[in-house]
């Protein structure tokens, strides 16, 4: 979508960036998770005291899509000990990257990726990863789509319920190489 822009959040943004997250998060999930876990992680993971730790916390950064002045989706990006699991200096963590259901497949997902994968570069990362859940199969898709392979699993709990996440890797060195490779030939 050509008038889609990102943003960075602020605290500003609490409110917003709550509302996209609870929906996005209900409208991905809610089929395949029982109603009593859903209402425990919305209450828990978007929280206004969660969300304010998270948003000041300076090596978490959170981007809205906008179409029009509307929040549409988001992206959540971590580095060094604010990552999830690895908390390596040397790569990026995507936690996050939802959309409004009404703009799947209108690339709204992958303006948000790009925008990951910019700001990995920035930072001088050398990898980017990311948890997706394994019943995920259109998040698997566009993630192996985008280059990323399986490496290692974990666990993410939802309420009382332990889910598998496949834990997947995006070499950015590899990513260089091929772009020069491509620029030459």
């Amino acid at each position: 979508m050509k008038n889609v822009i990102t943003r960075r959040t602020s605290l500003d943004d609490l409110e917003k960036l709550q509302k996209i997250g609870r929906a996005t998060f209900e409208e991905t999930f809610s089929e395949s998770n029982s109603e009593e876990n859903m209402k425990s992680y919305l209450e828990e993971g978007f929280s206004k005291e969660k969300l304010t730790a998270e948003l000041n916390n300076a090596d978490s950064e959170f981007y809205f899509a906008l179409l029009n002045e509307e929040v549409i989706g988001y992206l959540k990006v971590n580095f060094g000990a604010s990552q999830t699991e690895l908390k390596d200096n040397k790569a990026l963590e995507i936690e996050r990257i939802y959309v409004s259901k009404a703009f799947h497949g209108k690339n709204v997902g992958q303006l948000l990726y790009d925008k990951a994968i910019e700001i990995a570069k920035e930072k001088g990362s050398e990898y980017v990863w990311l948890g997706v859940w394994e019943e995920n199969p259109r998040a698997i898709r566009f993630y192996e789509k985008n280059g990323f392979v399986a490496f290692d699993k974990h666990i993410f709990k939802l309420g009382d319920d332990e889910q598998t996440d496949i834990m997947m890797k995006l070499q950015l060195v590899n990513l260089k190489k091929e772009q020069l490779t491509r620029h030459t030939n």
